[in-house]
């Protein structure tokens, strides 16, 4: 069984295409749990008239993503779930194929599919736009998705490991969702939300587990929160923006790996920090919540390294100035 894991949260605009886009997967058997964090656009309502088959928790506030999915996870009963935002819409056997891809290595942890750039409203509104093949990140630490805003013509159709998948559509096996939680945590909740599935990638690939893209699953994602519209977002994304980059980083990187990359990473630290206090001073308290975290940061990173089993060089290959893959080398 998979089980599909949504968070909603004032998501009426996209919702009701997602799930009948679920309601039409040829992968049976099929779950859907979505935990709503107090919407108040409509999307309560959209939930209530879907009909019988949809598991729903409503929230009194807004938990965050990280702790609604786990939330959902904690109640799925598959051994696969997929991670899903209500601005997805999946092609009719993108869970088929991500779990046939899955099922093909035992350390498979994570599979990706080729997400492309959906444009509700516009013509055409499924595009061939590449979203993302995966996530991948920069000597600087930076993580973005590979192939993302290029015109999709056959330049990812390999199926390949990559570092991790972006969580608006990441299938996930459910013995490394056990295997990676910290304190009963999948993703972490101190994120809230955004750069938790670049943080639980790393995590699961110090523990060994593989991430594996496949093109053959389709879907089509409608993306809000890129690079280049940083100041067109509100000030609460690129806050959490902010403050889950120093997160991710204090959890997960050795200290030879940090020495290695020094340059690029204090750069690009120098940039963030002179952004934060000069050009948008909201986002200084970002920094300091880092800090005020750092005895809950401690523990965390205590768990994740003693339970980390590749190596620096071999983590290394994945920090690249261009997008990094690596063939796919089956058991057997």
């Amino acid at each position: 069984m998979v089980s599909v894991l949504i968070t909603t949260y004032n998501s009426a605009r996209f919702l009701k295409t997602c799930l009948e886009s679920l309601l039409q997967q040829v992968y049976k058997p099929l779950e859907v749990i979505v935990v709503d964090n107090a919407s108040s656009d409509g999307t309560r309502d959209v939930l209530a008239n879907v009909g019988p088959g949809l598991t729903v928790i409503y929230n009194d506030n807004n938990i965050g993503f990280a702790a609604a999915q786990n939330q959902a996870a904690r109640l799925a009963k598959g051994n696969w779930l997929l991670s899903l935002n209500p601005d997805v819409v999946v092609s009719r056997d993108f869970v088929a194929k991500a779990v046939e891809c899955g099922n093909l290595d035992p350390k498979t942890g994570a599979v990706c599919g080729k997400l492309l750039r959906w444009n509700p409203g516009r013509n055409p509104e499924f595009t061939q736009v590449i979203d993302s093949t995966g996530i991948y990140f920069l000597p600087n630490l930076r993580h973005l998705d590979r192939g993302a805003g290029e015109p999709d013509h056959g330049q990812f159709e390999q199926m390949e490991y990559v570092f991790g998948a972006t969580g608006a559509a990441a299938l996930y096996r459910r013995s490394m969702v056990d295997d990676v939680s910290v304190n009963g945590e999948f993703f972490d909740e101190q994120f809230f939300a955004y750069r938790e599935d670049a943080d639980l990638a790393w995590r699961a690939q110090l523990m060994g587990w593989r991430c594996v893209y496949t093109p053959e699953a389709v879907a089509w994602h409608v993306r809000r929160v890129t690079p280049e519209r940083r100041g067109q977002l509100p000030t609460e994304i690129n806050w959490h923006s902010v403050k889950n980059r120093f997160l991710m980083r204090a959890k997960n990187i050795s200290l030879p790996l940090y020495v290695r990359y020094f340059l690029p990473v204090t750069f690009r630290d120098l940039q963030v920090i002179g952004y934060c206090l000069l050009a948008d001073r909201r986002l200084a308290s970002a920094l300091t919540a880092v800090w005020k975290s750092r005895h809950e940061l401690r523990r965390k990173r205590k768990v994740v390294q003693s339970r980390r089993s590749v190596s620096d060089e071999d983590l290394s290959i994945w920090f690249s100035t261009r997008p990094a893959s690596v063939p796919l080398n089956l058991p057997g």
